[in-house]
């Protein structure tokens, strides 16, 4: 048992997000996010976060987590074809309080797949909400 980590962030995902180096990404995936065929077709880690929404997994992974700060951005967002996703306002939320720069950048729902892609870790979590993936560039403590 440690200290200061929220119980949120099961062992595995504390693990996986510890290894990643500067620059490596790490996807928080909706519930409809083809989160297995993308982890196996690219080699990517897959945590299992059943039943968790991705705001609180956000929430408890910036607390951990610095963003990358020398790149254009530091978070992707799956931008929807019917406006903006509810969720973004709580994500902006989250990411305003973390003390981190943020540099966000939205791209049509092809294009993130093929950003994501790339990912060292995806967490597939229970969120339900549509559209609400979301990407994050590791930085440097």
């Amino acid at each position: 048992m440690l200290k200061g980590i929220d119980p949120i962030i099961s062992p595995y995902l504390l693990k996986v997000i510890d290894e990643m180096g500067h620059g490596d990404e790490i996807l928080l995936a909706d519930g409809n996010y083809p989160v297995e065929s993308a982890g196996k077709n690219h080699d990517s880690i897959v945590v299992r976060a059943d039943g968790i929404g991705i705001p609180s997994l956000l929430e408890a992974i910036m607390k951990l987590f610095p963003l990358d700060t020398y790149v254009d951005y530091n978070v992707v967002l799956m931008m929807s074809e019917k406006g903006q996703p509810e969720i973004w306002k709580k994500y902006e939320q989250i990411l305003d309080s973390s003390g981190e720069t943020v540099r966000i950048k939205k791209v049509p729902r092809l294009e993130f797949y093929d950003v994501a892609a790339k990912s060292y870790a995806i967490v597939a979590s229970g969120e339900r909400a549509l559209y609400a993936n979301i990407l994050l560039k590791k930085g440097v403590v």
